[in-house]
C-alpha cells in the first residue's frame, strides 16, 4: 500500500509496530479529522499478513479510558486522552502500555496481540521514587524484553528517563533501576519525546523526537541501560511538507527493515495519519537518512492507475490535504506557486511512442490557471506538459512527453491574471485536486 498505508478514514499516529508470529501488528494512538487536540480516549489495532502488506485488517478498539456504545471504559481513576501506547510480548502474554493524560499510566494484557486488552493495573514505583517516576509522568512508554527476559520502559517529555520492570508481574518498577537523561536533551541529541527501544543483535537502539519535534533520530548502546551515542536522523515529515510532532519505530518486515511514522493533515498537527518507508542498517549499524515518498510498501507507484490526491509526498505554497467524508480527500488552498508531488512512478519501458496524456480530477474554484507536469525537481525539472484550468468542476487533460523509467512528478500551478487588475487576484485558490492518471 502507498503512503498512507491505512484507509482514508483512519487516523493512527504514534505508530508501533511489532511482529507477533506471521503478521506485522500497528499500535498507535488514534486521532479524529479536523481535530483541535491530540488524540482521543480510545486505542485501536490494525496488522496484516508478513508477506502481504497491502491488505490491513482492523481490529477495533483495544483500550477506552471513555465508555462508547460498544465498551465500557478501562479505566475507573481516569477518562483523559490515550496517548501514544506500546505492546510487548511476554510468556505467551502480550502487555499494553499506556499513558493517560495527566493521570496514572496502565499496564494491560491479552492472550492475542490484537487484543482487546484487560486491565492489570496502573504503573506501580517504589516509595521513595523519584518524582518522574510518579503518577502522570509514564509519558509515550517504550518497553523492551531483552533476550535474558528482563523487561525495561523508556519515557519521557522535555526529558528522557528508563527504569526496569519487574519481569514477573510486567507492572512494577524495580527499586533502584530509575537512571535519568537515558538520552540527552544537550545537542547533537537534543531529546524531545517519543522513546521507542529496539534491539539488532547486541545493539539496543533507541528511536525518538529531537526538539526539532518533526524529525524521527537514533541513538544506539551497547546495553540496554546506555550509555548511547547518537546515530542521526531516520526520516523528518517536514521536508517540503507541512510537519509536525513526529513517533514511530523501526521493523523489520520478511526481510526489509522500515521506519514507521506519521504525517499531517487537515491543515492541524492533530490530524495524523500512518505512513512508512523502506530504511537500511547498514553493517556498521547506522541508518542513513530517508526521504519521505509516496511508496509506503511499494517499490514505486504504477502511473497508469488513478493516483489519489492524498499520496503527496510533497506540499509547498501552503496547499494541504483534507477530508471531506470518510472516502474523499482533497487537495485544497492550491494557489499560484503551490507545488505537489509524487514520489515515484515506474513509467516503464516504451520506444514507440512519443506522447502520451494525463487526465486530472479537479474541483474548480472559480479563477483561470495552468498546472504544469514537472519530472524529478519542482523548479528545475523538465515539464513535460501543462493542463488550463477552469473556474468549474471539471477533468482537465493535456499531451505530455512519452516518459520511460522511473521517476517523480511535480505538479506546480500558476494563475493567469497579470497586469494592473492582477494584484487583486493574489492568492485566489485555482482548485482542488483529486487525483490524475497517465493514459496512453
Amino acid at each position: 500500500m502507498p503512503n498512507p498505508y491505512l484507509p482514508n478514514w483512519e487516523y493512527i499516529p504514534d505508530g508501533e509496530p511489532r511482529v507477533f508470529g506471521n503478521r506485522v501488528y500497528v499500535y498507535g494512538s488514534h486521532d479524529l479529522a479536523g481535530s483541535d487536540r491530540f488524540c482521543d480516549y480510545t486505542l485501536k489495532v490494525w496488522s496484516a499478513d508478513i508477506h502481504d502488506l497491502n491488505n490491513w485488517t482492523c481490529h477495533g478498539d483495544s483500550f477506552h479510558t471513555r465508555m462508547d456504545r460498544d465498551h465500557e471504559s478501562d479505566t475507573t481513576w481516569s477518562d483523559r486522552e490515550l496517548y501514544a501506547p506500546d505492546v510487548v510480548e511476554k510468556d505467551g502474554n502480550y502487555y499494553l502500555y499506556a499513558y493517560i493524560v495527566g493521570s496514572k499510566g496502565c499496564v494491560a494484557v491479552s492472550d492475542k496481540p490484537e487484543g482487546p486488552f484487560k486491565l492489570i493495573s496502573t504503573y506501580r514505583v517504589p516509595n521513595n521514587s523519584a518524582q518522574l517516576l510518579e503518577e502522570g509522568q509514564f509519558i509515550d512508554p517504550g518497553v523492551l524484553v531483552d533476550d535474558d527476559g528482563k523487561v525495561y520502559i523508556y519515557c519521557g517529555y522535555l526529558g528522557s528517563y528508563m527504569a526496569e520492570i519487574n519481569a514477573d508481574n510486567m507492572v512494577e518498577i524495580l527499586p533502584n533501576s530509575f537512571i535519568p537523561d537515558i538520552i540527552p536533551v544537550d545537542e547533537p541529541f537534543g531529546f524531545f519525546e517519543a522513546c521507542s527501544p529496539r534491539k539488532v543483535g547486541d545493539t539496543y537502539y533507541l528511536i525518538y523526537s529531537p526538539k526539532m519535534g518533526s524529525r524521527l533520530d537514533y541513538a544506539t548502546s551497547k546495553s540496554p541501560t546506555g550509555p548511547f551515542q547518537y546515530g542521526g536522523t531516520i526520516v523528518d515529515n517536514g521536508v517540503d511538507y507541512p510537519g509536525g510532532n513526529n513517533h514511530g519505530s523501526i521493523c523489520q518486515i520478511d526481510g526489509q527493515w522500515y521506519i514507521f511514522y506519521h504525517r499531517m493533515t487537515n491543515n492541524t498537527v492533530m490530524s495524523r495519519r500512518a505512513c512508512v518507508e523502506r530504511i537500511e542498517l547498514l553493517p556498521d549499524g547506522s541508518i542513513p537518512q530517508v526521504e519521505m515518498t509516496s511508496l509506503g510498501f511499494e517499490q514505486s507507484l504504477s502511473p497508469y492507475r488513478f493516483t489519489p490526491a492524498d499520496w503527496a509526498c510533497v506540499l509547498k505554497g501552503g496547499c494541504f490535504i483534507t477530508e471531506r467524508n470518510v472516502i474523499d480527500r482533497s487537495i485544497v488552498q492550491i494557489t499560484t506557486g503551490c507545488v505537489i508531488g509524487f514520489k515515484y512512478f515506474d513509467f516503464g519501458v516504451d520506444y514507440s511512442s512519443k506522447t502520451m496524456e494525463i487526465t486530472a480530477k479537479v474541483r474548480g474554484c472559480g479563477n483561470k490557471g495552468k498546472m504544469k507536469i514537472v519530472l524529478d525537481h519542482s523548479e528545475n525539472g523538465e515539464v513535460i506538459g501543462t493542463c488550463d484550468i477552469g473556474p468549474d468542476d471539471k477533468v482537465i487533460h493535456t499531451i505530455v512527453k512519452s516518459i520511460t523509467g522511473k521517476h517523480s512528478v511535480f505538479l506546480v500551478f500558476e494563475d493567469e491574471y497579470s497586469g494592473y487588475f492582477g494584484e487583486f487576484f493574489a492568492g485566489r485558490a485555482l482548485c482542488e485536486l483529486e487525483g490524475f492518471v497517465f493514459h496512453k
